[in-house]
């Protein structure tokens, strides 16, 4: 099946522009324009891959709002660059990042309005709200310091920890506390950003917040470890757990 070309062209566009219009207003410097171009070029390359991998999967107005989502994180990104290289533009990036947030979640009210939930739509949201939440943690490590990132790195860590221990990769039960602590997370992100806060009590928010996706992801990984330690005790002529359907992770 050929990957839906219109989506990828028409968010190109969107991000072009969005670069653009940040160009002539706040002024990106190269930092900025660099970091902006890399992250257009790898999202639509990895997007393209993951769509011919999900075969079938018919492009959605869920979709869509991952995707402006995505768009605007890399405005985020452009001006991230830019405060890491010592050229701030405070608001603008707020600016962006309060949006991209608070239309976290309205991609699956629609998908699941319009019954088109998918496989694809799940992990392409989940990797939306990552690649925000890495980057404003990167923003915070300029002005609380470079331990802030931590909070933005669990995701990856968690990632590159399934590599070696693939038994990590198993399904997941739904757990109303795991998406608690998920929108916490953001909402703090950008609270802190945002300097709403004093010094000392937006790190205290930071911590806070790392502590809870420590305690989070430990109770995820303890139980993901219990079911592989179930499966390696089971007989080999036993098909029981093979035969059990997997969790389905909310």
């Amino acid at each position: 099946m050929t990957v839906p070309a219109r989506p990828l062209v028409l968010g190109g566009i969107v991000q072009a522009t969005v670069l653009l219009l940040l160009g002539a207003t706040v002024g990106l410097g190269a930092a900025g324009w660099l970091a902006g171009i890399v992250f257009a070029a790898g999202t639509w390359t990895l997007l393209g891959r993951s769509l011919e991998h999900h075969h079938g999967h018919r492009w959605g107005h869920a979709d869509t709002v991952t995707f402006g989502r995505l768009i605007l994180t890399g405005g985020v990104i452009a001006l991230t660059a830019d405060a890491v290289a010592g050229n701030t533009h405070h608001v603008a990036l707020i600016g962006l990042a309060a949006v991209s947030l608070a239309c976290d979640g309205l991609d699956g009210q629609i998908a699941r309005r319009t019954g088109t939930t998918s496989q694809f739509g799940a992990r392409f949201d989940m990797e939306a709200d990552s690649v925000l939440a890495i980057t404003l943690s990167v923003y915070l490590g300029t002005t609380l310091g470079w331990w802030a990132v931590g909070i933005g790195l669990f995701r990856y860590a968690y990632v590159l920890a399934s590599y070696p221990m693939p038994w990590l990769n198993g399904a997941l039960p739904p757990r109303f506390s795991r998406k608690v602590v998920a929108a916490s997370q953001g909402a703090v992100l950008v609270v802190t950003s945002a300097g709403l806060l004093p010094v000392p009590l937006a790190q205290a928010c930071i911590a806070v917040s790392i502590a809870s996706l420590v305690w989070s992801f430990g109770k995820d990984v303890r139980w993901l470890w219990q079911q592989e330690s179930l499966r390696r005790e089971a007989p080999w002529w036993s098909g029981s757990l093979e035969a059990e359907p997997a969790a389905t992770t909310v």
